[in-house]
């Protein structure tokens, strides 16, 4: 028993590490979820068919709990159980609901329609930093333009401000460049074919 209850001592204290490890990981799976439902609600775009919708989301493979092991280990295993199992339950999704996120969502889906015939034509396209920019000014007729250069304006302005209320609701301002990174890619996902986005090394690519 002398060398027993050290080594119980230790497991608890790396166990407690691991949890709140666990508990505090950026959760892509949740995050890229997020982003559809809110980009498909800013876009009025219905989920492509085979895809889960955000309500309904798609098994998480990685928060299944342990397999208990039988035999000499059983009293160590049911130890693990209890400290890993909550930890992996607890793989949220994020919040994306508050007055202040919803008022940048309703925002944007009202601006939406005014920008989409520049998407359309290229004049504008999705960045990799999860805004958009004017890509082609010959495609905006010149009584257009400073339009355009007020709606890019505006709408970079909720999407920076969206991705920020969004690390914040959910505690964790730490999370904005994850939320940024996960909706840049996320935009081009939902883009509509002919649309243009930028590449990681900042290339224009037609979708």
């Amino acid at each position: 028993m002398r060398y027993v209850q050290p080594s119980l001592s230790l497991l608890l204290s790396f166990m407690f590490t691991a949890c709140v490890t666990i508990n505090i990981y950026f959760p892509a799976a949740a995050a890229e979820r997020a982003a559809d439902r809110i980009i498909r609600e800013v876009w009025d775009v219905p989920p492509a068919p085979g895809v889960p919708s955000s309500s309904a989301p798609a098994e998480d493979k990685t928060s299944r709990p342990l397999e208990v092991p039988q035999g000499d280990s059983a009293r160590t295993s049911r130890l693990l159980d209890l400290l890993i199992t909550p930890a992996y339950a607890q793989e949220p999704n994020l919040t994306i609901s508050t007055p202040a996120i919803d008022k940048l969502t309703n925002s944007m889906r009202a601006r939406h329609p005014r920008l989409e015939p520049y998407y359309q034509s290229g004049a504008i396209g999705l960045t990799n930093k999860g805004l958009i920019e004017i890509r082609d000014p010959s495609a905006v007729p010149l009584n257009e333009r400073n339009t355009v250069r007020q709606l890019v304006a505006d709408e970079n302005n909720d999407r920076n401000a969206l991705y920020r209320e969004i690390a914040n609701a959910n505690g964790h301002p730490e999370w904005e460049e994850n939320i940024r990174q996960t909706f840049a890619s996320r935009w081009v996902a939902n883009a509509r074919a002919g649309w243009w986005y930028q590449d990681r090394s900042g290339a224009w690519r037609q979708k």
